[in-house]
């Protein structure tokens, strides 16, 4: 697939995932992604960064900076909130205004995973790690 072609696909992709804004700049800087879309209604990715891309990277954007348009989409990059990983893990399992809710779409490890991802990139760096018992504990 020739690159125009992927730069388009990767916009299409953000809107449909809610994206509010995105510049062709900024998906041209970005290094192909691969988006994959999980049957059913549960998603089958196991990483934190493939659940990342797969929920959060169209509202939040990839590079966890946000955006701002339609909606608003905050920033998880150097968020100081995100240290609160009770305040992360009921956020994705419960949805948070505008945010919709992935605890029925997500396992207790998938949630630990994406959570633990956001919690130790885009500039963030909190060192304790979530367990699946917590976050079941959050249900």
């Amino acid at each position: 697939m020739d690159r125009p072609t992927l730069i388009l696909g990767a916009m299409l992709m953000a809107l449909l995932m809610g994206a509010a804004t995105v510049s062709v700049q900024a998906v041209a800087q970005e290094a192909p992604r691969t988006f994959t879309i999980s049957p059913g209604y549960r998603f089958t990715e196991k990483s934190g960064e493939a659940l990342y891309n797969a929920t959060c990277a169209g509202c939040h954007m990839p590079d966890g900076k946000g955006a701002q348009g339609a909606g608003h989409y905050p920033a998880l990059a150097d968020n100081p909130a995100v240290e609160a990983a009770t305040y992360v893990i009921v956020n994705v399992l419960h949805g948070r205004k505008a945010m919709p809710s992935f605890g029925d779409a997500m396992s207790d490890d998938q949630v630990a995973a994406v959570v633990n991802y956001t919690r130790t990139h885009f500039g963030n760096r909190f060192a304790a790690t979530v367990t699946p018992s917590e976050v079941r504990g959050l249900r």
